[in-house]
């Protein structure tokens, strides 16, 4: 009896490995690579993603190469991000370019090119780099690119030692402010 409860348990154990290594595969994290915004051509839906509450250092630009298989989902409210559908190549990055390099400690702009599981280019994103000295990094944002189907899931937010200076930061102004 234990050893049919053995091999019952071993039986199903074997069908559910590959079932749960198949689920995973078709929610992949995706890779970026960085490029120079001269190589980038084609044409574009523009996504401009904006946290309010981060005061404007959450700022991204992403280029979704437009009639391709896939479409970028921002996670996040929609009146955290605006989508311009149909630039050129070269109207879109000037665009990106302004748009995150709003905040006073803005140095440079990282590009990174977004690829699928085959390495196809799906887009590009525009990510601002900081000043060292305002947040104890360059590069102080957490983006996850997560292909479900044919659907691209963005998650932008703060790394967390940024998000801690915010948090104590609004915690000082509103004890100071009453």
């Amino acid at each position: 009896m234990i050893k049919k409860i053995f091999l019952f348990n071993f039986f199903i154990l074997l069908l559910l490995i590959p079932a749960f290594i198949i689920s995973c595969s078709f929610n992949k994290s995706l890779l970026t690579e960085e490029i120079r915004a001269d190589k980038i051509s084609g044409t574009f839906s523009l996504i401009l993603y904006n946290n309010p509450l981060s005061r404007d250092v959450e700022n991204v630009a992403i280029l979704d190469v437009e009639n391709d298989q896939y479409t970028f989902e921002i996670f996040a409210p929609d009146f955290n991000y605006e989508v311009i559908p149909n630039l050129p190549a070269e109207k879109a990055i000037k665009q990106a370019e302004r748009f995150i390099a709003s905040h006073g400690s803005f140095k440079y702009a990282q590009i990174s090119q977004i690829k699928d599981p085959m390495n196809y280019v799906i887009g590009y994103e525009f990510r601002p780099l900081y000043s060292a000295s305002e947040f104890g990094f360059f590069d102080i944002l957490d983006i996850d690119y997560r292909l479900k189907d044919k659907k691209v899931e963005v998650k932008i937010d703060l790394v967390p030692e940024v998000k801690r200076i915010f948090i104590y930061n609004d915690d000082i102004f509103t004890s100071s402010s009453q």
